[in-house]
Order: C-alpha cells, then sequence, then structure tokens
C-alpha cells in the first residue's frame, strides 16, 4: 500500500485523480523468473477507482508509465512479491473493496 500510495501522491493523483486506492495480496502464488532463475512468489493486485458516491465506481485510468514504475518498485522492493497486476472492474458488478 505504501509504495503506491507514495506513488500516486508524487504524481499528483492522490485525492485528485482517485477516490479510494490500495493494494491487495492474493493467495496465490505465481511463477516467475527473477535474475537467471525460476520463481513461486506472492501476486499483489493494484485497485484504485473514481467515484462520486461510493454507490457506483469506475476503475481509475492511471497513466501506463505510473503503474510501471509502481510495479517496478513493489516487485524489487517487496521480498516474495513478482507479479503485480490492475484491476479494472467497475461498480457493479463488482464491489471497490476486496474481501
Amino acid at each position: 500500500d505504501d509504495i503506491f500510495t507514495s506513488e500516486l501522491r508524487a504524481a499528483g493523483m492522490l485525492r485528485q485523480g482517485t477516490q479510494q486506492s490500495f493494494a491487495v495480496l492474493l493467495p496465490v502464488k505465481s511463477v516467475g523468473v527473477m535474475g537467471d532463475g525460476r520463481t513461486y512468489e506472492e501476486v499483489i493486485v493494484l485497485r484504485s477507482v473514481t467515484t462520486e458516491d461510493f454507490m457506483t465506481a469506475d476503475w481509475a485510468r492511471l497513466p501506463y508509465d505510473l503503474l510501471a514504475q509502481v510495479s517496478r518498485r513493489i516487485v524489487n522492493e517487496v521480498k516474495g512479491v513478482n507479479r503485480v497486476t490492475y484491476d479494472i472492474t467497475s461498480k457493479p458488478p463488482g464491489t471497490i473493496e476486496w474481501e
């Protein structure tokens, strides 16, 4: 969460471009490659939405460069994580939070 929110803040999008943003650690592992070897590590999902009333919400269209920077930092700075995804589900059909 800290990496995601700090990068959003640095880009001026923490409150201006989004109403709620967070990271979720999934209870699944993913195969990846780090250095010269295969890894089997955790997955982080990023979620950021825009909304006026929280009854409905749309996924925030964050710049690709920002998402790439967040992904790089998470994979390089968070031990045990080798994959980062971005949730583009609106509400409805999804909810804002993950359970």
